[in-house]
């Protein structure tokens, strides 16, 4: 067995798109051909774009993606085979692998293992599928298997091993969260030692309403070593060499295969012998890993831009208040979408502090973003009018706070709706957790850019900013300065939260990890604060659900992910 070449076309798809996804498929593999490669791998349901959620209830849409993958088929040339994800349709639903060589589709596998947990539904539309396919290609033997098949120890990957696969490809698309992929090659890293098996692992980029696909593609030797890995968060040809032989090698070393016996005999499907010319090596390319905070930071920006792009809208707008949750908002945008496509306003009232307005300005230069300057005093003493009898003998309070936020977001959806831009809301995933913003106020808008960034994490992100331009883009005064909504005098959010540095850990604990306010005490918190924590993170759920759609970087973000009742009288009990 000579060196097999595999590449690992890791392309951003759109969900619907199914013909706009063909011609990325094909243009992929003319460049997989150009670079040499016999085997090219394509994401998980790259025809139909990756979730196409309900749309699978529509006949027509499952028709047009089987019309897709017949037209993708016919432009595969001799010469090379490709693993590309559609939705088969087998009196039910399956979500797929086809195997296409010279034209024509040679085999479709049904993905076996549907996960059903965290953004994942595919119970909701897919039977589970059988088997476990190999590819005999040059002498080797390639096993086939759809994402979550790999993440289990044991199934098609471990039937394809024992039955003399050298090679494992999985098709995946794999959401993004922080720290996913050092987790993920972790794992991949154990299926091939333990298997001897090479590890093709060629996952989707993009991103899809609330999720975001990192690509991180890789490839692992048959033990467990890392021989490439692509770029993160942008589309990739991913292109290795790989050598069947060592597998051989390491399996005849490794006599505990030989106990085991596969569950079924595997099925063999034969492709044309690609007898291409003889080709230097490839060098393997292993892009290096960014640290966390530039993960999230590119995660946001990829998750904004194709929210824009993939939705066929072109300027954002969103307000600038000085603070640290609208700066990071705009360095966002602006690296996103183009300084020239992004507007701040800034909407001073009586509260806002010099600073606050000179920090502002400043960023928006630095970004170099147009700026508009829209006071919210008259509306506010128009309103206290307004109210005067309704409000008689009454003091001021978070009314009048909530008054002010609230003509915030009027002017910015006036400014949405008088020149078709979409408002940008500011909020952190700290403050929507416990309910600190204002229903159609600073919660209003059409996407939520840093909507499940804790707090912490929003400052640590800022910092990597500076650190990526080289300069203080975000100024330090902004950095250094104590939060504030200046709805007040005098306001500082620890006016009604714990400092951050004690609020994050608590929320990371009740809402990621689900731990009880026990555990959470046991840990080291003040009881008082974590029981009031975690009341008000309770009963802001209401909050939640009227918020705009946002980026997922958390391990368990709000929405689709951390799904709690409303209604809900569940409280637990002291110990």
């Amino acid at each position: 067995m000579g060196a097999m070449r595999v590449a690992l076309a890791q392309i951003n798809t759109t969900v619907g798109d199914v013909w706009g996804n063909v011609e990325k498929m094909t243009g992929a593999v003319g460049r997989a051909v150009d670079a040499g490669a016999e085997l090219v791998a394509f994401p998980e349901l790259t025809v139909t774009g990756y979730p196409p959620e309900d749309l699978l209830m529509r006949p027509s849409f499952i028709q047009e993606n089987l019309e897709g993958l017949e037209t993708f088929a016919r432009t595969v040339p001799e010469g090379i085979t490709c693993a590309a994800g559609f939705v088969d349709l087998n009196g039910d639903l399956f979500n797929s692998c086809a195997v296409v060589s010279g034209g024509e589709i040679l085999h479709r596998y049904h993905k076996r293992y549907l996960p059903n947990y965290g953004v994942f539904d595919e119970n909701r539309y897919f039977r589970e599928g059988s088997g476990a396919p190999m590819i005999r290609t040059g002498g080797a033997l390639v096993g086939i298997s759809v994402c979550e098949d790999i993440w289990y120890p044991g199934g098609p990957a471990r039937e394809q091993a024992l039955a003399g696969a050298s090679v494992l490809l999985n098709i995946s698309a794999s959401p993004y969260h922080r720290q996913k992929g050092a987790f993920r090659e972790r794992m991949l890293g154990v299926r091939a030692s333990d298997y001897g098996c090479y590890v093709v692992f060629c996952n989707l980029v993009g991103g899809q309403d609330e999720l975001v696909f990192d690509g991180h593609s890789v490839v692992f030797d048959p033990e467990g070593r890392l021989v490439a890995r692509a770029k993160q968060f942008e589309e990739d040809l991913l292109v290795a060499d790989l050598h069947p032989s060592e597998s051989l090698i390491q399996r005849l070393h490794d006599p505990r295969p030989r106990k085991e016996n596969p569950e079924r005999e595997p099925e063999i499907v034969s492709v044309p012998d690609h007898h291409s010319a003889a080709k230097d090596a490839v060098q393997p390319r292993v892009e290096p890993y960014p640290s966390e905070e530039g993960e999230v930071l590119e995660a946001l920006v990829l998750g904004l831009r194709d929210y824009f792009q993939k939705n066929g809208f072109s300027r954002a707008v969103l307000g600038l208040s000085g603070g640290i949750d609208s700066s990071l908002a705009a360095a966002v945008a602006v690296r996103a979408l183009g300084p020239q496509n992004v507007t701040g306003v800034l909407m001073p009232s009586r509260y806002t502090s010099d600073l606050s307005n000179t920090d502002a300005v400043a960023l928006a230069k630095n970004f170099g973003i147009d700026t508009q300057t829209i006071p919210i005093g008259p509306a506010f003493d128009a309103y206290g009018e307004m109210m005067r009898d309704a409000f008689k003998g009454l003091p001021e309070d978070v009314t009048e706070e909530n008054l002010q936020s609230r003509i915030r977001g009027n002017i910015l959806m006036a400014l949405s709706n008088k020149f078709g831009w979409i408002v940008l809301s500011t909020g952190n995933k700290s403050e929507m957790s416990v309910g600190y913003s204002t229903l159609y106020g600073d919660s209003a808008g059409g996407f939520a850019v840093i909507k499940d960034v804790p707090k912490n994490l929003v400052y640590r992100v800022s910092h990597e900013v500076n650190r990526v331009e080289g300069r203080e883009m975000i100024p330090n005064s902004v950095l250094d300065k104590e939060p504030s909504a200046e709805l007040r005098e005098d306001q500082r959010d620890t006016d009604s939260l714990p400092p951050y540095d004690v609020l994050d850990p608590i929320l990371e604990a009740y809402i990621e990890e689900d731990k009880g306010i026990s555990e959470i005490v046991a840990s080291g918190y003040d009881e008082d604060d974590v029981r009031r924590i975690v009341g008000l993170v309770d009963r802001a759920e209401y909050k939640r659900r009227q918020a705009p759609t946002g980026i997922k970087v958390t391990g368990r973000a709000f929405g689709r992910d951390r799904r709690m009742p409303i209604t809900n009288r569940y409280k637990e009990r002291k110990s």
